[in-house]
């Protein structure tokens, strides 16, 4: 994020300010999960996903046992994705994170499996679909963004830990998004953080936090 906590420009333009050691830093990570998850407005302003390209994380894969890439969870409430987008020809495993009303909607074989989500007042029941998520071997789940989709995932307390990189740039704008969007949190339900670790690597800081319960 930018150092005013800004994940993308006031037209929500795909956020490409950071520097290669934050790629790697994020590729580092991805590797570790067994799955990714990410919204359907990430994915149209990329076009793509970050996939393990380097031999050492891949090896280290191996070694745990892990498939050779995360699955790549894209969670849509409509289910309607360009199917011309470039991740479409990545070679990484790829699931729909869908509702009801999405998967009657979705007519293109473009997952390899389809998961549809409960919903409750039309949100997402996130303990129950990361309750599929874990019986389907998913036993550790990174997610990307954006921040409407962590703000849910915060809103139901489900985030066990925060990865933050804070870029030397000033965005600025009150509709520029930001890591978690929402409605917010009143300071009183805010969620307390333990910091574990803080690096500064050239002109940015890598942050490591674990929320507190």
């Amino acid at each position: 994020m930018s150092a005013d906590g800004k994940i993308a420009d006031r037209s929500r333009s795909a956020a490409r300010f950071a520097s290669p050691s934050d790629k790697a830093h994020l590729e580092k990570q991805v590797s570790l999960a067994d799955a990714v998850l990410f919204g359907a407005g990430t994915l149209r302003a990329y076009g793509t996903t970050l996939p393990v390209s380097c031999p050492q994380l891949l090896q280290e894969r191996t070694v745990r046992g892990q498939t050779k890439q995360p699955i790549q969870i894209v969670c849509s409430h409509s289910g309607i994705i360009d199917p011309r987008l470039r991740f479409f020809q990545q070679s990484v495993p790829r699931w729909l994170l869908t509702t009801a009303t999405g998967n009657k909607e979705y007519g293109q074989k473009l997952f390899e499996r389809i998961i549809v989500a409960p919903t409750v007042a039309g949100k997402i029941d996130w303990n129950v679909t990361l309750g599929q998520l874990s019986q389907l071997g998913i036993g550790k789940l990174a997610v990307l963004g954006g921040g409407n989709l962590v703000a849910s995932l915060v809103t139901e307390d489900v985030i066990d830990e925060f990865w933050l990189t804070i870029c030397p740039l000033i965005l600025g704008g009150s509709s520029a998004p930001t890591p978690v969007d929402g409605i917010g949190l009143a300071a009183s339900l805010g969620k307390k953080m333990q910091l574990l670790s803080a690096e500064t690597l050239n002109q940015e800081v890598f942050l490591h936090y674990r929320v507190k319960r």
